[in-house]
């Protein structure tokens, strides 16, 4: 028997992985960092549409201990994620890897989510995205970008005070970086349930073949 053909570079691998240490570690930090104040306003203000204002994240979803502890994992796994991601990016960008996620076209993500909801997806190619994957694989890049982007928004609101502005201002910025990384989250829990679903995807991401 021949040996299995590559399926994913070994600086994809390395850098799939560490996005995922670095994920775990910012968000469940965030979580941490935002149960100080539970409220995407500053103290004494207001701000609408957010109706659980004043409760807390559960204790076991967050990571750091205290605020300050918080607040250095977050940091630090903040400059791991972008270093992480610029490389991931370039290499994306110099192999052509990202040319796989188009074109996305409306036709064809309805009907491979019909076909995954009715258990028909095929899988036996896993050098080609389905439409769903496109969808979800260019949603994710963007949402990266726009969480990197809130999270300066408000950490530095009068240095990046332009970004800042760009948001609507630091509540709404602080409002955008929380659904962003909620979006994340619920990308991760169908990328995990996926993969479990189909295997030899996750050895392909561990193995490269």
């Amino acid at each position: 028997m021949g040996a299995l053909p590559t399926r994913h570079h070994l600086v994809v691998r390395i850098t799939h992985w560490v996005n995922a240490l670095a994920l775990f570690i910012m968000i469940g930090s965030g979580l941490r960092i935002f149960n100080s104040y539970p409220a995407f306003a500053r103290k004494a203000e207001t701000f609408c549409c957010y109706p659980f204002a004043g409760h807390r994240i559960p204790a076991w979803l967050t990571f750091g201990g205290w605020l300050a502890g918080a607040r250095r994992w977050h940091f630090a796994a903040m400059w791991l994620l972008v270093a992480n991601g610029l490389v991931y990016v370039t290499l994306g960008l110099a192999c052509g890897r990202f040319r796989r996620l188009l074109p996305i076209r409306t036709r064809e993500v309805f009907a491979d989510m019909l076909a995954a909801l009715t258990g028909r997806l095929r899988h036996d190619d896993l050098t080609r995205y389905n439409a769903v994957q496109k969808l979800s694989y260019a949603g994710i890049l963007a949402t990266g970008a726009v969480i990197v982007a809130s999270g300066l928004a408000i950490w530095k609101p009068v240095q990046f005070s332009a970004l800042t502005h760009l948001f609507g201002g630091y509540e709404a910025a602080r409002y955008v970086h929380f659904f962003a990384m909620a979006a994340i989250v619920f990308f991760l829990v169908i990328h995990v349930a996926m993969a479990l679903l189909v295997p030899k995807a996750l050895r392909a991401m561990i193995s490269g073949r």
